[in-house]
């Protein structure tokens, strides 16, 4: 085994283990969310996929109206991504071709059309509508709520 693959597999390892150990802990990872407590335009979305992942249908839809596209998209272009990069980089001439499509103008409409139901779903439920704004949690919220459990159980 190459020494720079080893290498990108660990790399890949590692944050897949840093972003299972935020999902495990609860941590809000979103800036946006995290800093000011406003929602973005993703919020719920992490949510919405464990929730699915549950089975829980109807309360992934709450969490996130368009997780049934997101989440396999994103789950989609994250493995091939990780993916790709252990791979490390290609010199034959003959894989580029198979990357055309990603820059083709289909692609680039429906990543458009997306993008702009993504925003509207995300405006709309400032107005309420699609259950209203999903809950977000800041850091000091989440520091709050979890550091003062710990040292009340630590005060026992």
């Amino acid at each position: 085994m190459n020494r720079a693959f080893f290498q990108r597999s660990l790399l890949v390892a590692s944050f897949a283990g840093i972003f299972a150990a935020i999902v495990a802990f609860r941590l809000p990872f979103c800036p946006l969310a995290s800093v000011l407590g406003v929602p973005c335009p993703g919020c719920g979305l992490t949510r919405a996929t464990i929730a699915l992942a549950h089975g829980e249908v109807q309360h992934a839809l709450e969490l996130h109206p368009l997780v049934f596209v997101l989440a396999p998209l994103f789950i989609a272009a994250m493995c091939s991504t990780a993916i790709s990069y252990v791979r490390g980089p290609r010199r034959s001439p003959a894989t580029v071709p198979s990357r055309t499509w990603l820059a083709s103008r289909t692609v680039t409409a429906l990543a458009s059309v997306l993008m702009l139901a993504t925003l509207g779903v995300w405006g709309a439920r400032f107005f309420g509508y699609f259950g209203g704004p999903v809950q977000v949690e800041t850091l000091s919220d989440w520091s709050r709520a979890h550091l003062a459990t710990r040292s009340s159980s630590l005060k026992r």
